[in-house]
């Protein structure tokens, strides 16, 4: 089905983000007539700086909306008029989740339960929210934590009632360039001559922003409700990142940091019994049966997968290589990048 968010009014959590800014960008470049953006975040420099950037005087139809997740009331007053919600707000950093669990549990998995109710009561139609790979057999609470807000969107549909509402889920690997990711963390370290390594087999998957955008809209045009949504992206080997960064530099192994796994995956053995595969996503069907998996079968032209199928970075059948490494930071994070 075509996507079409014009005259929609649409609410992102933790908008000001990587994927939040890079959203309201694609947004605005598809779909200039949408009726309003509101970008809810609890930093307000952030939203100052990002006002700079999309300012109300050229975006009309942009709200910046200071808030946290935690908070139900707040973020209820926020979504009256909205349509969709586009939920990206997590605390995602493994080491900071490990040493602060109940901060974690507050944002992922409290903060979504609030998403949901206010979702519920504020006559939104369609309500998409962010996972990542490490949801997927975690063994890191931030992980824990994204797999229960998983589980939370999903269960969600089975009690909407007669209400004219979707919850689904996108879940996808490492955003090449995000904050805190590897690739920045390179960049800055390289100038030293030692890239640290936490271990030389360590693989993960990889997907670009616009990427990550684009698999939200396909939620969003497509989703009946309940799925989990998993792109087919390629992995890369850590080893070959510091390669592509620091050809010259020195890569000292430091270990796997609390938490860590040495690959990541965002599909299981025991998720294969209800996965469906499409051109360019796989689909984790929802456990408790919302609709009939063979209509959204035929609807969507896809095929269940083999059983004990599992996508594991590690075993992937598409890698980048060290010269794709580099073209991808060029093309998404510094296009004046050489080595």
């Amino acid at each position: 089905m075509a996507l079409d968010l014009n005259h929609k009014a649409i609410l992102v959590t933790g908008g000001t983000g990587s994927f939040g800014k890079k959203f309201v960008e694609m947004v605005y470049k598809r779909f200039p007539q949408v009726k309003r953006l509101v970008i809810y975040s609890r930093d307000e420099l952030k939203q100052f700086e990002m006002s700079q950037v999309f300012p109300h005087s050229t975006y009309p139809s942009i709200r910046y909306f200071i808030g946290d997740v935690r908070d139900g009331d707040r973020f209820k007053r926020a979504c009256e008029g909205i349509d969709i919600i586009v939920h990206a707000a997590a605390l995602k950093q493994v080491p900071a989740a490990e040493y602060n669990p109940m901060e974690c549990i507050k944002t992922n998995v409290l903060g979504a339960e609030n998403v949901i109710n206010a979702a519920l009561d504020c006559g939104v139609k369609d309500v998409v929210a962010l996972s990542t790979d490490k949801a997927a057999a975690p063994i890191n609470l931030y992980g824990a934590t994204k797999l229960c807000s998983d589980k939370l969107f999903v269960a969600a549909n089975n009690m909407k009632g007669k209400r004219d509402i979707r919850f689904s889920v996108v879940r996808y690997g490492n955003v090449i360039g995000s904050r805190g990711s590897v690739v920045p963390f390179f960049l800055n370290k390289r100038k030293e001559g030692v890239l640290p390594i936490t271990h030389p087999d360590m693989t993960r998957f990889n997907i670009s922003l616009e990427e990550g955008v684009e698999l939200v809209f396909h939620a969003l045009g497509n989703h009946w409700g309940g799925e989990i949504f998993v792109p087919k992206i390629p992995s890369y080997r850590i080893t070959e990142v510091a390669e592509a960064i620091g050809p010259d530099c020195e890569q000292e192994i430091v270990g796997i940091r609390p938490g860590e796994k040495l690959h990541e995956e965002m599909i299981t053995e025991t998720d294969s019994l209800l996965t469906v595969e499409l051109e360019k996503y796989y689909v984790i069907l929802p456990s408790t049966p919302i609709w009939k998996p063979e209509d959204f079968l035929q609807a969507q032209q896809g095929k269940m997968v083999e059983m004990g199928f599992k996508y594991n970075s590690g075993t992937n059948h598409d890698w980048l290589s060290v010269e794709q490494i580099r073209e991808q930071i060029r093309r998404h994070v510094d296009p004046d990048f050489t080595v």
